[in-house]
């Protein structure tokens, strides 16, 4: 098993990045260079934690890059040729992310329903971040054949679109025409690196203060239930400070991951879009939904619900299709796995339900729709999070108390004493609460020495928490992504 190259690893925030970063800025007299460095550097990221699946990264890379140049020689009026060619790439990276993400679930699932071991398991290693590049090199065949993208002819430019390490392994998903120009024309300035490596510096903390906190608390939890011999029951209070505890864990995962990785990018001249929005602000699960992993959201609207016909289909059982068959895919997207499949059929049925009764145009009740949100949030993220039906049922037994499980754990007031400032950390800055504050100075007296005030503080706290989370990761512990396992 190989060691996994992560940003909260002392390896890369000692080693990799300021060897990466110098020899960047060493090269700036030279766009292709730099371009070139970042590719190789890129390369070596991933070789660290998958030298062998490196290759297949690149074969992608190689494949996509001639479909794009096939749809540029062949002429926009041979439509059934360019066609054919769309086909064969869908086909290549689907059949491939299949192969590799989906092969054992396809014979645990004939073999449970033939009861026996009909098919042999395929004894394969899910490469990391496998669904995040395949989707990401697929968008761009798929754009240059809407028109949306011109070919590129330069496989080291396609190379660093697909490969760049930043956002390689975890997303979030890039668009080509996001960072076509880019790749070839950007620009750093000092305000540009400085809230890059702010923007860095904040993902890091969240990820090592927060969510790995929450995450012993989740796991913990959790693991009591697992089934078998080890299944314990767990008091209501205790499984749902544990639900809680892995719903912010989740999420400050996720977005940690993005916040480093919008920083990187910043660092080395590009921008990337928001993958996160204050999801918990939300007033419907649609709306959640808009704000919670935004580029996922975004490629499966593109290139899977809008050809099918979106919403625009007067006939509401045609939009209930598409609808089922996105929410489908994105449950499969995120595993190959029953209780992943539920998590997407169960964000399915909550949409429905509010689009039928139309709860994203009645007004009032804000409280209540807000509490609705996290509520609905939190079983979804139980059913994320437990690998069985059988443990699922057991954790929601627990949740409302039906499995004779009984009411208090002491266990509750230890995690709370020990992680109740991480729990209260999660719920802060799940609100947009410096948003706000900056909202309503802004017209006021002596904003601008408010603003600078705020700023000094903002560096004094962030290079404090930055100290503390490093000498955290030095003494080692618990410290995976959740998401490279998609």
């Amino acid at each position: 098993m190989y060691k996994r190259q992560v940003f909260s690893s002392i390896t890369f925030l000692l080693y990799f990045l300021p060897i990466v970063f110098l020899v960047y800025y060493i090269l700036a007299f030279s766009r292709p260079l730099q371009n070139i460095w970042l590719v190789i550097a890129s390369l070596l990221f991933y070789a660290w934690g998958e030298p062998i699946y490196v290759f297949l990264m690149l074969a992608s890379i190689t494949c996509n890059w001639l479909f794009g140049m096939m749809l540029l020689w062949i002429r926009k009026d041979k439509v059934k040729a360019r066609r054919l060619v769309l086909i064969i790439a869908c086909v290549l990276n689907l059949g491939m992310l299949g192969i590799f993400k989906y092969s054992g679930f396809v014979v645990e699932t004939v073999n449970g329903i033939m009861e026996r071991p009909f098919l042999p398991y395929p004894n394969i290693v899910l490469p990391i971040g496998i669904s995040f590049f395949t989707f990401q090199a697929l968008s761009y065949v798929i754009d240059v054949y809407m028109g949306n993208a011109e070919p590129q002819k330069n496989l080291l430019d396609i190379a660093l679109y697909v490969a760049f390490f930043p956002q390689l392994i975890a997303g979030p998903i890039v668009k080509y025409s996001a960072i076509a120009e880019q790749i070839k024309t950007r620009r750093t300035d000092m305000t540009m690196l400085t809230e890059g490596i702010c923007r860095f510096c904040e993902g890091f903390c969240k990820k090592i203060l927060i969510a790995n906190n929450l995450a012993v608390i989740a796991d913990t939890v959790f693991n009591l239930t697992k089934g078998g011999d080890s299944t314990i029951p767990v008091p209501m209070l205790l499984a749902w400070l544990g639900a809680v505890s892995y719903m912010f864990q989740l999420y400050y995962d996720f977005s940690a991951y993005s916040d480093m990785a919008i920083g990187l990018g910043l660092m080395f001249g590009f921008r990337f879009s928001e993958n996160f929005r204050y999801p918990f602000v939300s007033r419907s699960i649609r709306e959640f939904m808009t704000r919670w992993h935004i580029s996922l959201a975004s490629w499966f609207s593109q290139y899977v619900y809008k050809p099918l016909g979106g919403a625009s289909s007067k006939k509401k059982d045609v939009m209930i299709r598409n609808l089922f068959i996105v929410w489908l895919l994105t449950g499969l997207w995120h595993g190959a796995n029953w209780t992943y499949i539920w998590w997407g059929l169960y964000f399915f049925i909550l949409i429905i339900f509010e689009i039928l009764f139309r709860l994203d145009e009645r007004e009032g009740h804000e409280v209540l729709r807000h509490v609705y949100v996290v509520v609905a949030t939190v079983f979804a993220m139980v059913i994320f999070r437990c690998e069985t039906g059988e443990q699922m049922s057991l954790f929601f037994a627990d949740l409302f108390a039906l499995g004779g499980n009984g009411f208090y754990s002491p266990s509750v007031v230890m995690f709370l004493k020990e992680y109740g400032i991480s729990l209260i950390g999660a719920v802060l800055f799940a609100l947009p609460v410096r948003n706000y504050i900056l909202e309503k100075t802004e017209d006021s007296e002596g904003h601008e020495i408010f603003y600078r005030s705020c700023g000094v503080i903002y560096v004094i706290c962030l290079g404090a928490c930055m100290i503390f989370s490093i000498a955290i990761l030095a003494k080692g512990g618990y410290n995976p992504f959740i998401y490279f396992n998609f």
